[in-house]
């Protein structure tokens, strides 16, 4: 009884395979069956990779919608203590802040006659380093050899580039800005420029400065040369496919005196950049346009600005989001197995009427 139970439940089980097995004696094998086998092999393989390949390509996606607004209460100085130490609390916290990195090069201008600002806070008054306090802030030193050659655009190596480098200077450093428009300045410092206009048109120093030559006419009885290269530039984190514009530019003043403003207005895209198997980053692009201001300009425009460089640079309201990702490796994989079966299937198919065909007319010429 038991053994009549056990095969009638495989018997049972039997009629539900939808893969029926032919009996190895019935099976024959041909040269026409294997040449559509590999033919089938070399199909399902060709499409395998190029799947694998569609797959592993990036698909970039671009959309816009607007950016984040920066709370007021960061520039509202005359608040209470409340509202100062809720600004204090959102600049600790450097959501609506971002490191604005500078490097740049004066070959002609030793440091103690340039001058930086932000936002109209220069670093000669010291209201620069009241705003950007030690780590962040910018330093000015002698500049290396290697970026002094960059700077005059000479590729000799020589004892006379190792001295005359001492009559350069570089500022460098990395401060943290609201992400609000601003203006950024690397100038002749204004006592500097007093005296070297005073020697230049008085022939002595009439701003009462002290009898030391290199104060006096820190210029040696010419007007300051503010030719200089900009090593980089970067506002907040660079966007990684881009390039930077702010990068490598050299800004010669070839007018005669080597006095004019390089005049640089920068454009920030605030942009979301991901990528697949990493988290969201928040970067900018920039958009630079520059142009430089003669002296003429300058003096018919009774224009304060300093001989120089000056960034002005501002947000877009509009923020990009920038997305590279794959396609799904459950779609992947689903389609790999179409790929397999679907082959083979095809294959069946053809070779079946085929050789039916073959029969069928073998069968009427007999």
């Amino acid at each position: 009884t038991t053994t009549t139970t056990t095969t009638t439940t495989m018997v049972l089980r039997s009629s539900f395979d939808a893969f029926a097995k032919p009996i190895d004696s019935v099976r024959e094998r041909s040269v026409s069956g294997g040449f559509i086998t590999l033919l089938a092999s070399a199909t399902a393989a060709v499409l395998l990779i190029s799947q694998l390949f569609i797959y592993l390509q990036v698909q970039t996606r671009h959309s816009m919608h607007l950016a984040h607004s920066v709370p007021s209460i960061l520039f509202n100085n005359g608040g209470g203590g409340q509202t100062n130490a809720a600004a204090r609390k959102l600049v600790l916290n450097g959501q609506y802040h971002i490191p604005l990195k500078l490097h740049v090069t004066f070959p002609h201008l030793q440091c103690n006659s340039l001058d930086y600002a932000h936002d109209g806070n220069d670093s000669s008054s010291g209201k620069f380093e009241h705003y950007h306090s030690k780590p962040y802030t910018f330093t000015k030193r002698m500049p290396t050899l290697e970026e002094y050659k960059t700077a005059v655009g000479s590729r000799v190596n020589n004892s006379e580039l190792q001295k005359q480098r001492r009559e350069g200077c570089t500022v460098s450093g990395t401060i943290h800005i609201p992400r609000v428009g601003g203006t950024l300045s690397v100038s002749v410092s204004p006592d500097a420029w007093r005296r070297a206009t005073s020697v230049l048109a008085f022939g002595m120093d009439l701003t009462g400065g002290s009898g030391n030559t290199e104060q006096v006419d820190p210029f040696h009885g010419r007007l300051p040369n503010v030719t200089h290269y900009v090593h980089d530039v970067t506002f907040g984190a660079p966007f990684p496919p881009g390039t930077n514009p702010l990068q490598g530019a050299h800004h010669v003043m070839d007018n005669g005196s080597g006095v004019a403003l390089a005049n640089v207005a920068v454009k920030l895209v605030p942009t979301t950049y991901k990528r697949t198997f990493h988290s969201e980053r928040e970067t900018y692009q920039a958009s630079v346009s520059r142009h430089i201001v003669e002296p003429a300009t300058l003096a018919a425009q009774r224009s304060m600005l300093l001989p120089g460089l000056m960034i002005t640079y501002d947000f877009t309201p509009l923020a990009v989001r920038h997305v590279e990702k794959r396609e799904n490796v459950f779609v992947f994989l689903s389609s790999l197995v179409g790929i397999v079966g679907g082959v083979f299937v095809t294959v069946g198919l053809v070779s079946g009427c085929l050789v039916n065909s073959a029969q069928a007319v073998a069968k009427k010429m007999d």
